[in-house]
């Protein structure tokens, strides 16, 4: 079983704190997902981990064994954490063929030639590589180089892959096929997979769950990829899971406020006197010519409309605030929502997040 719990880790180097007694829980068997900007720490911890760095306090366990602990000293190799581990940059050696990389680590522990050969087999069997064993990395493309590590990793038979930003150096078809072949070898060898990247989609796509990472390495949200995307923890969770609109409101008297205009909103979401941040995404703005059945809706004017192929993303203004909205580009087509420049428009919306002004968390990605 590699079931990992994290305890109260610490990690300092020099006078910058990384990780502040940092816990956290993966079950056996989760592709479980690390995700926040760069230099929040994901990688360290998954350093920490695999046993490449010892924590400065807090102990760490795979399974049953304590694997690090920093009060006794307890450390255990990485070689005898009964992991696999994937990097960045492939690490393949450039002068051993594919078969000679990926038996490279049965060779060190000194397995029998037939061994060998039967487990490298099988193992670039797994990734979908099979005739290709003899040749060079240099005559593989970047996918295949990065399968080779994948099969390296596996093919001692872990319980547990880590997987530092693999598919970071592929082009976007490539890292959409590899993150579901991953997703396919983690099912089917029933293994435990712990993911780091700071890209939203593959996370969102890979993950059984995730935990979201500010910048100063503060664990704000841990859960599954519906319950982070749809039920964001704050600001910073609801920022940083994609494009986010976030429109100023403000109460008077039983009336919600977006500029001069009446926010139509549910009563009590924006208190007399309260300042308020309305959270949502460009494809929870409902965007018309005029207002449908006379319901109400805020006016805006297009400043910027952009073709993106299956959607019309435009950016509007609504008495001084900006903000994205996407339509898919046959309903937009259909239903008369080619809008152009310069287009009055009516927007009403779903999906609202709430959130209170004063947060600091950042600002919205409207412009």
């Amino acid at each position: 079983m590699a079931t990992i719990l994290v305890e109260s880790v610490s990690k300092r180097y020099g006078k910058h704190q990384v990780l502040d007694y940092f816990s956290l829980r993966i079950e056996h068997g989760e592709c479980f997902t690390l995700l926040g900007p760069s230099g929040c720490g994901k990688t360290v911890l998954l350093r920490l981990i695999a046993g490449f760095e010892t924590p400065d306090s807090g102990a760490i366990r795979i399974g049953e064994t304590v694997v690090a602990r920093a009060d006794n000293g307890t450390h255990l190799p990485p070689e005898r954490r009964g992991l696999g581990v994937v990097f960045q940059d492939y690490a393949v050696w450039p002068h051993l063929s594919v078969f000679d990389n990926v038996a490279y680590p049965l060779k060190l522990a000194g397995l029998p030639k037939q061994s060998v050969r039967d487990r490298v087999l099988e193992s670039v069997a797994l990734v979908n590589m099979t005739g290709l064993e003899n040749r060079l990395p240099s005559e593989l493309s970047g996918g295949q180089q990065q399968r080779v590590a994948l099969a390296r990793a596996l093919v001692a038979r872990p319980a547990l892959l880590l997987l530092d930003e693999p598919l970071s150096n592929l082009d976007a078809n490539l890292r959409e096929e590899m993150r579901f072949e991953i997703r396919e070898l983690q099912r089917k060898l029933d293994i435990t997979v712990l993911y780091v990247t700071h890209d939203q989609e593959i996370a969102l796509a890979l993950s059984d769950r995730l935990a979201i990472l500010d910048e100063n390495g503060i664990l704000r949200q841990t859960g599954t990829p519906p319950e982070i995307f749809e039920h964001p923890a704050d600001l910073f969770v609801f920022n940083f899971m994609g494009v986010a609109n976030l429109l100023p409101a403000r109460g008077e008297g039983k009336a919600c406020l977006v500029g001069r205009q009446i926010f139509p909103v549910e009563p009590g979401a924006c208190p007399d006197g309260a300042r308020r941040l309305a959270g949502f995404r460009p494809s929870d703005v409902l965007i018309d010519r005029e207002s449908p059945d006379g319901a109400p809706c805020l006016r805006g004017t297009v400043r910027r409309a952009s073709f993106l192929g299956p959607v019309m993303d435009y950016l509007i203004d609504v008495d001084g605030n900006t903000l994205r909205a996407s339509v898919d580009t046959h309903e937009a087509l259909d239903r008369d929502r080619m809008f152009r420049e310069g287009d009055p428009c009516v927007l009403r919306f779903r999906n609202l997040h709430w959130f209170d002004a004063s947060d600091t968390a950042g600002k919205g990605a409207g412009a």
